[in-house]
């Protein structure tokens, strides 16, 4: 983990963020949902910034679920049409600061117009060595182990692999965003206590930060907040404490 000169003494590698809120946010101010999406654009942006200015190596954010589709189908374009925008906005910046964009999820239920922005972007800063950004866009926990098992599945049926030798690293390695390591600090905003089908595999012994702000309130004060919390965290993978605390005497 990475060492900061901030209050908190230990920085995450890889943070997770669900960004929820937004629409609250806009209701109580007598606004319509899609306000408060496009209020939620300005928090983003902090938290990305900050992350690469910390020298984070990861952030995935949840942008778009696989069960928002759910949602009224107004919202669902407004949302699109501000992905597109933002994203078409954005990219050139995040390319200036080094950071790698890549997207994960199933990109079949997207327009084509969509579909051109987020390759755009990919390939644009594919070279870039700063911040990993990983946006999930119509994802979910469970597609993602189903698609994993049937990545795995070709491969025996194929011959490359014997069912035997599926474990849990060989299964990790199949699921894994580009092989980076799994989210450290896992940030939910809005109040809600709960992952919603996001990074399942992943959070397996991630530490779970849930904030009552909204996500359009969440500024630089309150993510200090939250990497202020996970450094007073002692993380002991199955191990006790004390096994924890002599391993870190002996590394220093």
């Amino acid at each position: 983990m990475h060492k900061t000169n901030k209050s908190h003494s230990v920085m995450p590698q890889h943070i997770a963020v669900v960004m929820d809120g937004n629409g609250r946010w806009a209701k109580k101010r007598f606004l319509p949902r899609t306000a408060g999406h496009r209020a939620g654009v300005k928090a983003t942006r902090m938290l990305v910034e900050n992350c690469a200015r910390y020298g984070v190596e990861a952030l995935t954010i949840f942008a778009f679920s696989s069960e928002n589709w759910n949602r009224p189908e107004k919202e669902v374009n407004s949302l699109m049409s501000l992905f597109i925008t933002t994203l078409d906005s954005e990219v050139k910046k995040l390319n200036e600061r080094n950071v790698r964009v890549r997207f994960i999820g199933d990109r079949s239920r997207f327009s084509s117009k969509l579909r051109d922005s987020i390759t755009g972007a990919e390939n644009l800063t594919e070279g870039n060595t700063g911040l990993n950004l990983n946006i999930a866009a119509n994802y979910g926990g469970r597609w993602d182990i189903v698609n994993t098992c049937k990545k795995i599945a070709l491969k025996v049926m194929s011959g490359e692999i014997s069912a035997d030798d599926i474990t849990e690293d060989v299964f990790s390695n199949e699921i894994n965003i580009d092989m980076l390591p799994d989210p450290d600090l896992l940030i939910r905003t809005g109040g809600e206590s709960r992952i919603s089908n996001f990074l399942i595999w992943h959070l397996a012994y991630t530490e779970l930060y849930f904030s009552n702000v909204l996500w359009p309130d969440f500024d630089e004060r309150e993510l200090e907040k939250s990497l202020e919390w996970f450094s007073t965290r002692q993380r002991r993978f199955g191990k006790t404490s004390k096994q924890v605390q002599s391993g870190e005497r002996k590394t220093g």
